[in-house]
């Protein structure tokens, strides 16, 4: 394959979840500009929206569906919507989630929050599988990319739901990477470090930037497209012998405070 090639998703399909903004919105973005018809989907139909009239806009192919993954009905539908629309599934970027930010006091949450992160960010993330995979079997190409975090690996107060959720997201994928493979399925996830999105600027201060890059060989933050290069690197044909692996991508180390 030639270069152009190993990135090639033109007549391919993918399904972005949390695509309204932030990282959901770059993977949207740069899989429609490596030719894939995108299916935006958002917990706000107006954000999702937003981003498939861009992408339409620019020359792409795609639609905006309104999303709660907590809700197996909407993620019922948004399979359904996407095959309607553009005849097949061949690619799920589960992106959606929730949880972390130092808020999980395990005196102060209580059991139905922790239902509740893992909902988010396991459940939700293997009911979408359970639902593409034969769509991605019967075409004939199928990629999976979680996006996990640091969070999995590193060690913190007040993250044990996040955390946790996001460590079995790891160990989830490495499984399935062994009943999808036969199917021509690969599934694997993408790690951020801490990336400069609106969620981040929210709280992001210059001596928390320093601190964190106290511990960050590459002296800066990450970027969107950081993340999504990764994104597109297992969503393509260049990864194609890849299955079951988690990236992260920190700057080469770990963007904790001490």
């Amino acid at each position: 394959m030639s270069i152009n090639q190993l990135f090639d998703l033109t007549g391919k399909v993918a399904i972005v979840t949390g695509g309204g903004d932030g990282i959901g919105k770059g993977s949207c973005e740069i899989l429609a500009q490596a030719g894939a018809s995108v299916v935006v989907s958002d917990l706000t139909i107006d954000k999702a929206q937003a981003v498939a009239d861009e992408l339409n806009a620019n020359g792409g192919k795609a639609i905006a569906v309104e999303c709660n993954v907590l809700k197996d009905e909407d993620l019922v539908r948004l399979v359904d919507e996407a095959v309607k629309a553009f005849g097949t599934v061949n690619i799920l970027i589960n992106n959606a989630g929730g949880g972390g930010g130092g808020r999980e006091n395990p005196f102060k949450v209580d059991l139905a929050y922790f239902e509740r992160i893992f909902n988010f960010n396991v459940f939700s993330a293997w009911r979408l599988c359970q639902l593409t995979v034969p769509h991605m079997a019967k075409s004939g190409y199928g990629s999976i990319v979680n996006i996990t975090s640091m969070g999995s690996i590193n060690k913190s107060p007040n993250m044990s739901a996040y955390a946790s959720s996001k460590a079995a997201l790891n160990h989830m994928a490495a499984n399935l990477a062994y009943d999808f493979g036969p199917m021509g399925v690969r599934i694997n996830n993408v790690g951020p470090g801490a990336t400069v999105t609106h969620a981040l600027k929210t709280v992001l201060t210059p001596e928390i930037e320093a601190k964190m890059l106290q511990h960050t060989p590459i002296k800066r933050l990450g970027e969107v497209p950081d993340i999504t290069g990764a994104v597109l690197y297992f969503a393509a044909p260049v990864s194609e012998w890849v299955s079951g692996q988690v990236l992260f991508v920190n700057g080469g180390g770990v963007q904790t405070l001490d």
